[in-house]
């Protein structure tokens, strides 16, 4: 991984194939604003710190520049 940081938003979510019930999960497990991220997305170096393969996965997927 780059040490580019991105925003990530709900699409990154969805073009990784994942859904908004897990990620509203893995927010609450990792007690992260929900909220905040629908409205502004997050950076991915806070997602990468989780160590969550499936958040890294999103994270790749946007950094990789598959963004709509």
């Amino acid at each position: 991984m780059t040490d580019e940081v991105i925003k990530i938003r709900m699409q990154h979510v969805r073009q990784a194939n994942m859904c908004s019930r897990g990620a509203r999960e893995f927010f609450a497990r990792h007690d992260l604003d929900w909220q905040k991220f629908l409205s502004e997305g997050l950076d991915s170096d806070i997602i990468e710190a989780t160590g969550d393969a499936m958040a890294i996965e999103v994270v790749k997927v946007a950094k990789d520049g598959r963004q709509l």
